[in-house]
């Protein structure tokens, strides 16, 4: 038996499924590939996560795409993060081409041209379903976290949050928020003080301080009503195929407070929301982070470890989560050996610093008699890359350097006309849009503070009034009549004393 034959049998015998599965593509051997070598990933280990990692221009996010496009096909719905802005062609059918015809006769599969639904999201204010979350959904320790607030400034939110609950005060937005933090030291002082021990003054100002930076990075569009429902990303469409919801951010890539607050909440939700599936065979939902260096570069350490823990923990849910990066390296230890499908494009190896990057990167994928891990990562070709993923037992698949199948869908942006027909026909956008101010913490406190102001405005006009009254009963009380001045006078009882003098 040759070397080819022996792998072509390696790659179909590793790569057996028993359920439903995603063909990726067709194995390659020494830059040639195989047809029919088919790689496929079992859609029952899909909630296991994942990496798709390349440098710039390997093809990452025709990767992403693929998966994205062949997931809803199946039926599961998608949730991408789209950083750079070149994901919203998956609702259009790709125009095709003479080279993706090549590429699937080397492959050995049909090319089948197909758009998919495509719901259109966003944080800020550009055109799409607004995506909301109330201060009260993201409870006091996720708060803290974000935040990256000390022990006693993360004890003072826990207080605040107490407070509200205990006086119905709703707690909404971000205004809602730094009011009550104002109020605790403030006109609400005393009676934080008698119920919750005292509130430094200091600390609450260092709170209110890191809301601002979250305020001017966008967070006071994030934070409201009316809250977004997680399970509005699970829709399926009419003829079967998972809604492909496409979260727009490419004006938030400076923002990394903002992606980071809303990447843990909406996780949070998720889990907290979904129900436990148990062995399912498929996920519930996928979701793919690109330029998933962005989180994990700028995040805090807390805020990592609620990351990982979510992670660990969100699988049970039937959640598949997959990052897009440039390098593994970008993303924590702790999380990377969480994910269970690895798709590796090209490395470029232009410095020492690089060179190391990628030993550290062949580290990471299963040994194989047929390839030299390090030598292959540097020579891939565009749309090609090494596949590593778990089969049905849950246990790693062989190595592959993989031929991959071309996006059904366009591969380029769709034009604004195209854009705004998308947004203008959803329905979740008609859901969601009107931004809801219902009376909550900041408006009750507003009242409160009011109503105190105008009852010692009354108590000080009362008290200046009985004031002016003292005033004026003690001079009436001093001031003699003239006819009383003049009889006690000591001039008149002289002269009158004198007249009784002369008749006695």
């Amino acid at each position: 038996m040759t070397t080819t034959e022996e792998f072509f049998n390696h790659i179909n015998t590793g790569y057996t499924t028993k359920g439903d599965f995603i063909t990726l593509g067709s194995a390659m051997l020494e830059g040639e590939t195989l047809t029919n070598a088919f790689v496929k990933l079992p859609l029952k280990t899909l909630n296991r996560h994942g990496l798709i990692a390349g440098a710039t221009g390997t093809g990452k996010t025709k990767s992403l795409q693929v998966l994205a496009e062949n997931l809803s096909e199946k039926g599961i719905p998608v949730l991408l993060m789209d950083m750079k802005g070149d994901l919203s062609g998956l609702a259009q059918p790709s125009p095709g081409h003479a080279k993706i015809d090549e590429r699937h006769a080397k492959i050995g599969l049909p090319f089948n041209a197909s758009k998919f639904p495509v719901e259109i999201l966003t944080l800020s204010e550009q055109g799409g379903v607004r995506m909301r979350a109330t201060v009260s959904e993201f409870g006091p320790v996720l708060l803290s976290r974000i935040l990256d607030l000390t022990n006693t400034q993360s004890g003072i939110v826990s207080v605040v949050f107490k407070y509200c609950d205990d006086h119905q005060l709703g707690l909404l937005d971000l205004k809602d928020f730094k009011k009550v933090l104002q109020f605790a030291t403030g006109e609400g002082k005393e009676e934080f003080q008698e119920e919750y021990g005292r509130i430094s003054t200091a600390s609450t100002g260092a709170i209110l301080r890191k809301i601002i930076e979250i305020e001017q990075q966008g967070g006071d569009l994030f934070f409201g009503e009316k809250s977004f429902d997680v399970n509005d990303l699970t829709r399926i469409d009419d003829t079967g195929k998972g809604y492909i919801n496409i979260l727009r951010l490419t004006d938030i890539q400076d923002k990394p407070k903002l992606f980071s607050t809303f990447m843990l909440s909406l996780l949070a939700e998720i889990y907290e929301t979904f129900p436990e599936q148990g062995d399912a065979n498929q996920p519930e939902l996928v979701l793919f982070i690109d330029e998933a260096h962005l989180i994990f570069k700028n995040a805090s350490k807390p805020l990592l470890e609620q990351l990982e823990s979510i992670v660990k923990l969100i699988r049970s849910k039937g959640v598949g989560l997959y990052f897009v990066t440039q390098n593994p390296t970008d993303v924590p230890e702790g999380v990377l050996s969480q994910l269970g499908l690895k798709i590796q494009h090209a490395l470029r190896a232009f410095t020492a610093k690089d060179r190391k990057a990628i030993k550290l990167t062949a580290q990471n994928y299963p040994d194989t008699d047929f390839y030299d891990t390090t030598d292959v990562l540097t020579s891939l070709g565009i749309g090609e890359a090494l596949v590593s993923a778990l089969d049905e037992k849950g246990r790693p698949t062989p190595l592959a350097a993989t031929l991959l199948r071309a996006p059904m869908s366009r591969m380029d942006v769709l034009t604004n006309t195209e854009l705004d027909s998308l947004i203008d026909n959803s329905s979740l956008v008609k859901k969601y849009e009107k931004n809801i101010d219902r009376e909550s913490a900041y408006e009750i406190l507003e009242d409160k503070i009011k109503a105190s102001e105008e009852q010692k405005a009354q108590e000080e006009i009362r008290e200046e009034k009985e004031k002016n009254n003292r005033r004026s009963a003690s001079r009436r009380s001093t001031r003699q009549n003239p006819l009383v001045k003049v009889l006690t006078s000591a001039t008149f009882i002289r002269s009158a004393l004198g007249i009784l003098k002369k008749f006695l």
